[in-house]
């Protein structure tokens, strides 16, 4: 490479000692695949990707520095889950789009990121072992509940399956954190231009500390249902009474309550007090110019590294009390729950049905345990499957989702009866938030306990699963239990 023009050293003196510019080196490595992207891209005739990475300090707050660095018209990307060794990946910016609707949209996202995978100049893995989950280019976002799910206009700028590959992405594990830059390059882009607008991106970014909720606003938030309570209540009989019929075993029925704030509600806020709250969860934040989807799941819906896949079947709800005594005796309950057994059981037979074609072996726990969180507790039962073929994770998300935990079994019955009886666009919620790399490994979680934030307005949804012996005022109890996670943040 030649010498840079006086452009590269004004980008030099504006970042010296921010520890997200590049060094010397990287840069330079960085310039190079650039040149080398850009001369694929003019023989092939088409788009390439030019990524570098490097490390990071393990302290930082990624998920603040990529908050404090966004823009109005950025997309970003934080997910945390903060008691598993500090796990983090936030993403800012968008180097592409990958977007996809219908039956088929989870391979039609898998097959264009891989597609562009093999386009990738970037560094081999093998070389840095070290390396956090997440490090390297990766694709953010997440997918819709339905096939065509978002229609509605809040959901607009969520597609019902949407995966960025971010500019900068910022991943953190076990102590080890990475800076991963991306582009993507055409044949005709100048490399020095494109380095230098990469170089004024990093330059935005800097320490920070997440912001805070307003305690005491002086307007208050008004809260109200999309629907009646009665309204759910009686979609909860018509259920139950096509269960007793014995056309379904069980169906999830979800509910939308709406906060109307009086100035818009801030997604950097939210998402920093559900880390702070449920630090065993999945907490995210996927944003775009319009809009920020953001919530703290306990559910995995599956993790993939290689050949070995992870996931939990979750269901069956109760709440938390401060007293360990009553907490202990309420957990209890619902590990002899007979209603909330069946309910664990159908979606834990369910997901190893579904795994079992694909796999060598899949193996659960003989009994399901408790899973606690803030405000609720689970019955859960975490399951393993060893891969016979090495398929996406996208793709093996699209496999299991939607679970009878948010959607019902038989899934061919229960699937079309779920938006005529709530009588909702459940956009992401229900769907799945996570991540894929260039391996086609990665993990996604189940979108529970969530909110979509649009300007003034949040719109939160929480769900019950439906059997036999469901009582329509037991479960509009459990909805608003599951709606304590977040309506305090907001309201």
């Amino acid at each position: 490479m030649q010498p840079r023009a006086r452009s590269r050293s004004t980008s030099r003196s504006s970042t010296a000692g921010n520890p997200f510019a590049l060094s010397d080196e990287t840069r330079e490595r960085l310039a190079l695949r650039l040149e080398d992207a850009v001369a694929w891209a003019r023989s092939e005739a088409g788009p390439a990707v030019a990524a570098v990475t490097a490390p990071l300090p393990a302290q930082l707050d990624l998920s603040a520095a990529v908050l404090g660095a966004r823009r109005p018209d950025d997309r970003f990307f934080c997910f945390e889950q903060p008691e598993r060794e500090g796990f983090v990946l936030a993403g800012l910016a968008q180097a592409t789009l990958i977007e996809a609707r219908g039956v088929d949209r989870f391979a039609q996202v898998a097959a264009r990121a891989r597609e562009l995978g093999r386009r990738t100049f970037a560094d081999d893995p093998a070389r840095d072992p070290d390396r956090p989950a997440g490090a390297g280019p990766v694709f953010v976002g997440g997918f819709a509940f339905a096939p065509e799910g978002g229609s509605t206009p809040e959901w607009s700028s969520l597609a019902p399956a949407a995966l960025v590959l971010p500019q900068v992405t910022l991943s953190r594990h076990r102590a080890q954190a990475r800076i991963t830059v991306c582009a993507v390059v055409h044949a005709d882009d100048d490399v020095e231009a494109s380095l230098d607008a990469l170089e004024e991106l990093l330059a935005r970014l800097a320490p920070a500390s997440i912001p805070l909720l307003d305690p005491d606003p002086v307007e208050r938030t008004r809260v109200a249902g999309a629907a009646p309570p009665s309204h759910f209540e009686h979609a909860v009989e018509r259920a139950v009474e096509r269960i007793q019929r014995g056309e379904l075993d069980k169906i999830v029925l979800a509910r939308e309550v709406r906060a109307h704030a009086a100035r818009p509600h801030d997604p950097g806020a939210v998402f920093g007090a559900l880390r702070e709250s449920f630090p065993a969860c999945y907490c995210w934040c996927v944003g775009t110019p319009e809009a920020a989807f953001v919530g703290a799941s306990p559910e995995l819906l599956l993790r993939r590294d290689a050949a070995r896949v992870q996931t939990v079947a979750l269901a069956g709800t109760t709440r938390r009390s401060a007293d360990p005594a009553v907490d202990d005796h309420l957990g209890e309950q619902l590990l002899q729950s007979p209603k909330d057994r069946q309910e664990q059981e159908i979606v834990a037979r369910r997901i190893e049905r579904t795994l079992d074609p694909v796999s060598i072996w899949v193996t659960s726990a003989d009994e399901p345990v408790l899973v606690r969180v803030q405000n609720v507790q689970h019955l859960a039962t975490p399951i393993r499957a060893q891969l016979a073929e090495p398929l996406p994770a996208v793709e093996l998300a699209g496999m299991l989702l939607p679970t009878p935990a948010v959607g019902g079994e038989p899934r061919d019955k229960a699937l079309p009866l779920i938006p005529a009886l709530e009588g909702l666009d459940r956009g992401w919620y229900a769907g799945a938030v996570g991540w894929t790399d260039l391996a086609e490994d990665g993990e996604f979680c189940v979108a529970l306990r969530c909110a979509l934030l649009r300007g003034e307005v949040a719109h939160l949804y929480a769900g019950c699963g439906i059997v036999a012996d469901s009582a329509p005022a037991a479960e509009l109890a459990e909805s608003e239990v599951k709606l304590e996670a977040l309506l305090p943040l907001l309201a």
